[in-house]
């Protein structure tokens, strides 16, 4: 589709989801309302002489019994971990938003955008195993096939034959919720009538014992905010949400979860893994994506925090947020759901995205577990009772990464004219 100069509404109208505490979106409501807790020991690979054990897993994966869109005949031949995760989700959403099976006529139209991390790297980790205990001759280098991150964007639009924009993020811990955002990019400028966009990671054993080097991994669990917090806990899974503009989901009578209103994205250009201490890429990744959104920071109801628990980063978010929303910070609920769902990188702002549509949606602010002892320096509403009844009309979503890749995505509810107004006219 060639651009014109009119800009769309971007509104969601279909969500999936793998993660440690629910396959499916279903799930996923049920547990965040819980404050489910998915982070337990690791099985999917030996974590004997590691300083710890603990991370969330995704347990009994099988994507067939996850989606009911898996395609016929689907193959997971040389698909990855990564890449299944991704497929389970992705044809969830489509499920989900009544676009499965894609009408023809939208082929052309529709594009994948991901945000990836490790890809296939548990795959090639078991190829060098192979390697070293049966030698070359027997090891299977077809394990190699979906070895890089644009590996799950290339299996989704090859095997349901999409033909639109195909684009994969790697910005760490910040590449899911770009991905929402060019995302929506994509469909505001009329350059795809149809976007699957979100993120997808695997546990691996190189980025777990890149993190315990780093000593950043929470040895039991993590605890954002709290005072006694000793870093993340790793965690796996996919989350996936279609966008279309609103004229097109409101002419073939779609369910709207809410609308992509806006995002921004800075750099600290401070530190490979530390984010800057001013706090002033996180702050401005904040301001840019209300600017984007043509959103006044005192309409924010309720902030979804990058919330690691790693001890420099809870208090630098806490100040950026404070920096941007003054006195009113102390007012608009923030919770961290890494304490519950654990921090999962590449597919970390897809999940938090996810988390906020539904929070909107359903009318909930999720909770921030773990969190028992409050440090004096994280002194703002997290959230720590337990599920609060609320229900936000916009919310900012988080994710600040390494290398100061900061994005911010702001979501909104959607209201039907003549009730109580668009959410952004």
């Amino acid at each position: 589709m060639k651009k014109n100069g009119d800009k769309k509404r971007v509104v969601i109208t279909g969500l999936g989801t793998v993660n440690s505490v629910a396959k499916g979106i279903g799930e996923f409501v049920s547990a965040l309302k819980a404050g489910a807790c998915g982070i337990g020991e690791i099985t999917v690979f030996d974590t004997e002489g590691s300083r710890t054990k603990t991370g969330a897993e995704v347990t009994d994966f099988n994507p067939r019994e996850i989606s009911p869109g898996i395609p016929a005949g689907f193959s997971t031949k040389r698909m990855s971990r990564s890449d299944l995760l991704a497929m389970a989700a992705a044809t969830e959403a489509l499920h989900d938003s009544g676009l499965f099976p894609l009408p023809e006529s939208l082929r052309e139209e529709t594009g994948v955008i991901i945000g990836g991390g490790a890809g296939g790297i548990p795959e090639a980790e078991r190829l060098y195993r192979e390697y070293l205990d049966r030698g070359a001759e027997r090891a299977k280098f077809s394990l190699l096939a979906s070895l890089f991150s644009a590996s799950s964007a290339d299996h989704i639009a090859s095997k349901l034959n999409l033909m639109g924009p195909k684009t994969t993020f790697m910005t760490a811990c910040s590449s899911g919720a770009t991905a929402v955002g060019y995302g929506g990019d994509l469909i505001r400028d009329n350059l795809a009538k149809v976007i699957i966009a979100g993120g997808t990671e695997p546990l691996s054993m190189i980025t777990y014992a890149g993190f315990n080097a780093l000593r950043s991994v929470d040895p039991e669990y993590c605890k954002p905010f709290d005072k006694n917090r000793q870093g993340l806990s790793l965690g796996e899974g996919a989350g996936m949400m279609i966008l279309e503009s609103l004229e097109d989901a409101l002419e073939r009578g779609a369910r709207i979860y809410g609308e992509v209103l806006g995002y921004g994205i800075t750099c600290d250009s401070h530190h490979m893994t530390a984010p800057d201490p001013a706090a002033s890429g996180a702050a401005r990744s904040m301001m840019e994506a209300l600017k984007d959104a043509g959103i006044a920071s005192e309409r924010v109801d309720y902030i979804n925090a990058h919330g690691t628990a790693t001890p420099a980063n809870d208090v630098v978010e806490t100040n950026g947020i404070k920096a941007v929303f003054k006195e009113r910070a102390y007012k608009i609920p923030v919770s961290s759901t890494k304490s519950m769902i654990g921090h999962t990188l590449g597919a970390a702002g897809a999940l938090e995205g996810l988390v906020s549509v539904l929070a909107i949606y359903h009318g909930f602010i999720p909770p921030t577990i773990h969190l028992t002892e409050p440090d004096p320096e994280c002194d703002l509403d997290y959230v720590t009772e337990g599920a609060r009844e609320k229900s936000p009309d916009i919310v900012l979503s988080n994710s600040f990464a390494f290398g100061g890749n900061n994005t911010t995505v702001v979501f909104g509810r959607y209201i039907e004219k003549g009730k109580r107004g668009i959410v952004n006219e």
